[in-house]
């Protein structure tokens, strides 16, 4: 007991010491990290608690600027006639419970969020004021390990939001049978407001913890990037992990979506927005759905119009636009841009990166500046519409006005139910966001797998493929009496790369999953989105169940 009091009091005076002059010099060493950042990434929620204690605290969302909004309802000016978010996704799951058969307390177990943790903690401003950041993180759903689900910052995050986000990836990762539980992170802060040390100082004190409170870990809670985080923030977060478990062998695995040099995987970066389009794709291809909305079957030729361009938004519209679709409309919160005959997606990225903004884009028809006229942009002709934005962007006031025959939910919970019902009347076929934009998730379970196997894909089956090739080259040109072309060739010896496998595995999953809701959807006569509903909450139920007689034996 006295050498336990010796090394707690040690402890205290280290990070008092620590505290005191953190922040205070940004003196490097010739690896470029100072004592005092050291001190701050080991400890950074005791480090900031210490300069707490001597300075005044004012909240940092009073500090932060305006967020990219996109129309009223994702301002946080709740419209009284149209449900939150959670309770969207609330009636959504009883709509299809309801065609089920499952017992109600089951049902209810199956909706409830298991487990949320909302926290305060302090942050060392550049300015050397100290403020405080509320962050919160939900376990929707244990019936799996790990649970899974993003991190974003955001000044709209709130309990709502999280668990009604933890839920939606609870039946996403069902939909497309990815083995874990829906979880969900955020902390309410404007990104676009902070320096990079902010941002690793928060996030560093976020994975802090979360630690301390064993809700993060390979087996038990995998996040990922979202909304106003990427891959570096995800590399905070394991570095950060690793600090606290340096015996975890698999700790590389405590974060999916990281840099490939911290253990990341090709394809994750576009994942999302590639299964947008690997799902569309495989709907426009069946002649019978076509046919229902006036379409001719395929992609090449569809008018597109895609909210959002940020991550999902850019690779959905890019995929599309190389496939030959046109990409004709693309909205963002300050504005849109429109031809008729298609935009260059990669030159409208390239200018949104110079620029700040996609408006005055050299080469395009129109470009409208104001989020109303954003907002207005959803109700234009198009034939697949892609909303890639936030929740709650086509509602019961936008619905009637929509032109789109085909909607693709490439963000969390754009369509409100009353607008789904309204769309449904007028014949508009959706694909839901449980489905749709699951494309993350299944590329971040590939990339866990990665870490626990220790070993990438392709690296113990490439070369034999390459030499198979080789052997079938030398049977086909010695049966036809002449050399195959140079590019029959290259196809044949080339063995499959890491993201030749992700690629692959993520539109086999699509297609599959698809396959799964259509399937139900006639069965039980039904829409896109309650048949999606009714397969997770199968699936759920059927892992519920036989745990319960397992512990009830």
């Amino acid at each position: 007991q006295t050498l336990r009091s010796f090394l707690s009091t040690l402890l205290r005076q280290a990070v008092s010491l620590f505290g005191r002059s953190l922040f205070a010099t940004h003196t490097t060493d010739n690896n470029g990290t100072s004592p005092n950042m050291l001190a701050s990434r080991l400890f950074p929620s005791l480090c900031a608690r210490s300069l707490l204690r001597r300075s005044a605290v004012s909240p940092l969302t009073s500090l932060n600027a305006s967020s990219r909004l996109y129309s009223a309802s994702a301002s946080g000016e709740h419209d009284a006639a149209e449900p939150t978010f959670l309770e969207c996704v609330s009636m959504y799951f009883d709509k299809a419970a309801k065609l089920t058969g499952h017992d109600q307390d089951l049902l209810n177990s199956i909706r409830e969020t298991d487990t949320l943790v909302s926290f305060t903690f302090p942050l060392k401003r550049d300015n050397g004021s100290v403020t405080t950041v509320k962050a919160y993180r939900a376990h929707h759903s244990g019936h799996r390990r790990p649970t899974k689900g993003g991190i974003r910052y955001s000044l709209l995050v709130n309990e709502d939001e999280v668990q009604a986000l933890a839920a939606l990836m609870t039946y996403k990762c069902a939909v497309v049978d990815v083995p874990y539980g829906g979880g969900k992170g955020g902390i309410l802060i404007d990104p676009k407001t902070l320096s990079e040390r902010e941002l690793e100082s928060i996030t560093r004190s976020f994975t802090t913890e979360l630690a301390k409170k064993n809700f993060i870990g390979p087996g038990i809670d995998v996040p990922a990037p979202d909304m106003g985080t990427g891959a570096r923030e995800m590399a905070w977060i394991k570095e950060t992990y690793q600090e606290f478990r340096p015996d975890d062998v698999n700790a590389m695995a405590v974060v999916t979506g990281k840099p490939l040099e911290h253990g990341g995987i090709r394809g994750r970066t576009e994942a999302t927005g590639l299964g947008v389009f690997y799902g569309l794709r495989e709907l426009l291809h069946q002649e019978a759905v076509a046919k229902s909305v006036g379409l001719t079957p395929g992609v090449e030729g569809k008018r597109i119009i895609v909210q959002g361009f940020g991550n999902v938004g850019f690779y959905a519209a890019k995929f599309f636009h190389e496939a030959g679709a046109k990409v004709i409309g693309i909205i963002e919160y300050d504005g849109f841009v429109y031809h008729e005959d298609g935009l260059d997606i990669q030159k409208l990225k390239e200018h949104q990166t110079q620029t700040g903004s996609i408006l005055d884009f050299a080469n395009c028809q129109k470009s409208v500046r104001g989020a109303a006229e954003g907002l207005k942009a959803l109700e234009l002709e198009c034939d697949v519409l892609i909303p890639a934005a936030l929740e709650q962007q086509i509602t019961r006031h936008n619905a009637h006005n929509i032109k789109a025959k085909i909607i693709g939910e490439a963000a969390n919970g754009p369509t409100t139910p009353e607008a789904d019902r309204i769309l449904a009347d007028k014949g508009v076929i959706i694909l839901p966001d449980m489905f749709l934009n699951a494309g993350g998730v299944v590329v971040s379970y590939f990339e866990w797998l990665k870490n626990i196997s220790h070993v990438r894909f392709g690296r113990l089956s490439r070369r034999f493929e390459s030499r198979r090739g080789d052997a079938l080259i030398a049977v086909l040109e010695k049966t036809l009496g002449q050399e195959l072309p140079p590019r029959d060739r290259e196809v044949l010896m080339r063995g499959g790369t890491e993201k030749d496998f992700v690629y692959s595995g993520l539109e086999d999953t699509m297609i599959e999953a698809l396959a799964t809701i259509q399937d139900i959807a006639v069965r039980k006569e039904t829409d896109y989105r309650t048949a999606a509903y009714i397969s997770a909450i199968d699936k759920v139920a059927n892992v519920l169940k036989g745990r319960d007689r397992v512990f009830s034996a």
